[in-house]
């Protein structure tokens, strides 16, 4: 008797489901706030909030029986100047996270592969590209990275 291909097991289920998406994201946004810089763009937004979306949003990406009830991704973040190399330094903080919450390095990857996907929304190439968009009536956050301008 021939098997049918093997069905792969969710990324929710093979991380060990929302205990294990719940402490990835506290361990990371207390990296995140504690940051001089991506932080700067969290100021007067309650950590637990962020953390609680953030668990939503991945276990449904994840394929868990989560729904995530918040905005799309690149509305969500189209006020804010996110350059390449935030974007390289907020993966390197949840990579710091997954391993410090004894999540198993195979499905570190998987988990960072995920999480690099959505790049293309919330990602800026240039300041140039990034004031072409119609904010209407939002203020754009713009936030320099302090190593920058510090001498």
């Amino acid at each position: 008797m021939m098997k049918g291909p093997r069905s792969r097991q969710s990324l929710f289920d093979a991380v060990g489901g929302l205990p294990t998406l719940e402490k990835v994201h506290r361990i990371f946004y207390d990296k995140i706030y504690a940051h001089p810089w991506i932080g700067q763009f969290f100021k007067g937004h309650d950590q637990r909030a962020i953390e609680l979306r953030q668990t939503q949003f991945m276990g449904e990406k994840f394929g868990g029986p989560v729904k995530y009830p918040g905005m799309e991704l690149e509305l969500a973040h189209r006020r804010m100047y996110i350059t390449p190399e935030l974007f390289s330094l907020r993966q390197k903080l949840l990579r710091e996270s997954l391993e410090e919450a004894g999540v198993a390095p195979e499905l570190v990857g998987r988990w960072l592969r995920i999480d690099a996907a959505f790049r293309k929304d919330i990602v800026n190439e240039s300041l140039e590209d990034f004031e072409t968009i119609d904010l209407k009536y939002e203020r754009p956050l713009v936030i320099p990275n302090p190593a920058d301008t510090q001498h």
